[in-house]
């Protein structure tokens, strides 16, 4: 036990680290030097899971998230992934949205559009959006319904453990609070189960109104990859995958609740955000 403590500090720890993968009760972490080496990982990571699910289904279905994670997936639009991912075979979709016009500066699809859907040729009508003519409550309705429809024709897979669509890959990011998606610590759309889409009108964080996949949904993936950067998270980021109790502060903890009941977990973290990991937390 103390041999594994110390091994596993000192693969957090070590200045000539790169990317390094330490399997934990908590998920798979890996722990990268830089942005760069970070994003190289993640964008080879979603390229061998979209091969997969391609030749298994035909189809890859992936959720993403907004912020700065979108600039993480820009080596998606370069050589090789650009002439070797099956780009025509890409179902897209969003985690959460924030409830403004497509072109708004807070638009999570414009953010995705602009630094990646126009860069590689995915099929506009595999581009699923909410409809950003409709209040919060209208939008998300209607997100689910679309949803439901795809999973009725198995374009989207089915969970075997619950109703909830299992996409093939969500990516979530993850901010200094815990929040993931746009479920925030406490709030009471992290204890929505019966539904797949809800909304939120009082955001911690601005705009106030937004959509979200909920935790059922969440779990219910085949893969989900959390993207975590910055020391601003790095407590979080420590409550989040520790195994062992950590008391109070990781009740509530949205990015704590990410656990897939049928899937894989991957954490893509940098070595700022990863410094207040304790091995003896994991074992």
């Amino acid at each position: 036990m103390e041999d594994e403590v110390e091994n596993f500090t000192q693969l957090v720890l070590t200045e000539s680290m790169s990317f390094p993968r330490v399997e934990t009760s908590r998920g798979e972490l890996r722990i990268h030097d830089s942005l760069d080496d970070l994003s190289t990982d993640l964008v080879e990571y979603i390229s061998e899971i979209s091969e997969a699910s391609v030749k298994e289904r035909g189809v890859f279905t992936i959720a993403l998230s907004g912020g700065s994670l979108i600039n993480l997936l820009g080596k998606l639009c370069d050589a090789p992934f650009s002439k070797t991912i099956d780009w025509g075979k890409w179902y897209i979709f969003w985690v959460d949205e924030r409830v403004v016009a497509k072109n708004h500066a807070d638009s999570n699809y414009k953010l995705a559009k602009d630094g990646l859907l126009t860069k590689v040729p995915v099929i506009p009508s595999h581009v699923h959006s909410i409809n950003d003519s409709l209040s919060a409550e209208e939008a998300a309705s209607e997100y689910e319904f679309e949803i439901r429809q795809l999973v009725k024709s198995r374009l989207i897979s089915v969970s075997d453990m619950s109703d909830c669509p299992k996409f093939d890959l969500i990516l979530l990011g993850m901010g200094p609070d815990g929040h993931v998606a746009s479920l925030f610590p406490n709030h009471s759309a992290l204890k929505v189960k019966d539904e797949w889409i809800t909304f939120i009108t009082d955001s911690p964080k601005p705009p106030p109104e937004r959509i979200t996949f909920t935790m059922p949904v969440i779990n219910s993936a085949s893969n989900v990859a959390v993207v975590v950067t910055g020391g601003s998270k790095a407590e979080a980021f420590r409550l989040a995958v520790a195994a062992r109790d950590v008391g109070s502060k990781s009740l509530g903890l949205p990015a704590r609740m990410v656990q897939p009941t049928n899937g894989k977990l991957v954490w893509f973290v940098d070595k700022q955000a990863a410094l207040k990991l304790d091995g003896a937390e994991f074992f």
